[in-house]
């Protein structure tokens, strides 16, 4: 079986979800009429990852400034129990396409943000929400960490789906969960720009025998709104580069890494080749050794099936 896959590339309508909604339906449009069967977006491409902000927070004090911005942040997430998922859902329907979308979700119950990233089937909408179950640094001030019910993997038309978001991706036992469900194309949305990423997606595509699709947002501080700009000045302009990349089961970049402009990275995957690497190796197979080590992620989902929604 054979899957085209496309990674955008691109930068979001900076904290502007309506705007940014229009251009993803547009991106979706583009690509969908190029034959891809699976688009990929960024970590919270909508409504944006707030590289350099503070939200005004000092161990011990916090600004009003930073608060009403924070405001700002959460009413332009997105609300998976209303309009918002609909209209993904529309964008995927429309044009027969799986869709892998990294948000900032908010709960429509409260006023947390989670990072996310949300699967979209053609034909039957929303399958799943992987919410990132350890944001990194500063993250933690504006998003909440989730459980193991958010490791999610979804079998689908066009191969079992799954994946992490940026460094939850370090973290070796997240990284099994994956493992263990027989994920074929493992999906990283990140705002890693360093070129040490591109080492951890190929390795983990060597670790997981299974494609790992590696997708960033290009990103310039140029490109922040004038009124954000004063929370930016220690920024390079430069402070996204990208590094989208596309690797094989057995480690070789297909596509990618692809620096320092907007873009996407297109390239057809043939399944088989998940099988055919575990020839000599298999984590979760006749290369694992459950006689010796002991594996429990508490609560994670058993995989979703397409089928069955």
């Amino acid at each position: 079986m054979n899957v085209k896959v496309c990674l955008v590339q691109d930068s979001p309508v900076f904290f502007d979800k309506e705007a940014t909604l229009i251009k993803t339906e547009q991106q979706v449009a583009k690509y969908a009429e190029q034959g891809c069967e699976l688009i990929v977006f960024p970590e919270s491409y909508i409504p944006g990852y707030p590289r350099g902000f503070s939200f005004g927070a000092v161990v011990g004090s916090r600004t009003d400034a930073g608060r009403a911005l924070y405001t700002r942040y959460y009413k332009n997430s997105i609300d998976l129990g209303g309009d918002d998922l609909k209209r993904l859902e529309a964008m995927a329907a429309d044009h027969n396409v799986y869709i892998v979308m990294g948000i900032t979700e908010k709960e429509d119950t409260s006023g947390t943000l989670y990072c996310s990233m949300i699967y979209l089937s053609p034909t039957k909408g929303l399958m799943a929400t992987h919410r990132k179950i350890k944001p990194t640094g500063t993250e933690r001030l504006i998003w909440h960490e989730a459980q193991g019910d958010t490791l999610v993997t979804c079998d689908t038309k066009i191969g079992k789906l799954g994946g992490l978001i940026c460094w939850e991706n370090y973290m070796p036992l997240a990284r099994m969960s994956m493992y263990r469900k027989g994920v074929e194309i493992y999906i990283a949305p990140t705002a890693d720009a360093r070129d040490e990423w591109t080492s951890t997606m190929k390795h983990i595509a060597l670790e997981g025998r299974c494609f790992v699709l590696g997708c960033n947002q290009y990103y310039t501080k140029s490109m922040y709104p004038d009124a954000y700009q004063h929370l930016v000045v220690d920024l390079p302009e430069d402070c996204c580069r990208g590094g989208s990349i596309i690797v094989s089961p057995l480690g070789q970049v297909i596509a990618g890494p692809l620096y320092d402009t907007e873009g996407a990275l297109i390239a057809e995957l043939d399944i088989d080749e998940v099988t055919h690497s575990k020839l000599d190796f298999d984590v979760i197979g006749h290369y694992s050794r459950d006689d010796i080590f002991r594996y429990d992620a508490d609560g994670q989902p058993e995989i979703i099936k397409e089928s069955e929604l």
